[in-house]
């Protein structure tokens, strides 16, 4: 569990992150270098589940040596599968992380959600769900290592 204390605001105990994959994680298919060492320390704290549509064929592969739970969607009906997601995980015990339009769900039911703003872009309409928008997945995956970034941006 991960438990983040931020002014002002109920304390957050996280049990899951969900992360998407294409756009957030990886791009073009391939996982941004420094992503899996975060995501290793992240799992001694959290279960990681990745999940995506897998556009480029490759996330099976990227993710193999990773603490993670792989789940691969279809290309119908994939904002709701990811809201699934979150849903059966217990939405106030997850945080999420994405980009695209089919993460709006996803990001607006979990307890703390980030949208990352990489070269793929950020849908506005998960940029509205979003309580923090970032510049890339290592700036994301940090403010879940280093809570005190995250207080500094989202205490009231």
């Amino acid at each position: 569990m991960l438990e983040l204390q931020i002014p002002g605001r109920e304390t957050l105990r996280l049990e899951h992150l969900v992360l998407d994959y294409n756009g957030t994680l990886a791009r073009d298919g391939v996982l941004r270098p420094g992503v899996a060492e975060r995501i290793r320390a992240l799992a001694a704290h959290l279960q990681v589940h990745v999940i995506t549509a897998d556009t480029f064929g490759s996330a099976r592969a990227q993710t193999a040596e990773l603490p993670v739970t792989l789940q691969v969607i279809g290309q119908g009906g994939q904002t709701e599968a990811k809201e699934r997601l979150v849903e059966s995980l217990g939405p106030a015990a997850v945080a999420a992380v994405g980009n695209g339009a089919n993460d709006r769900l996803m990001l607006a039911r979990a307890a703390l959600s980030i949208c990352v703003l990489e070269a793929e872009g950020a849908a506005v309409a998960t940029l509205r769900e979003a309580d923090v928008a970032v510049r890339s997945p290592e700036d994301a995956l940090d403010l879940l290592l280093r809570p005190g970034r995250l207080a500094a941006t989202l205490r009231i």
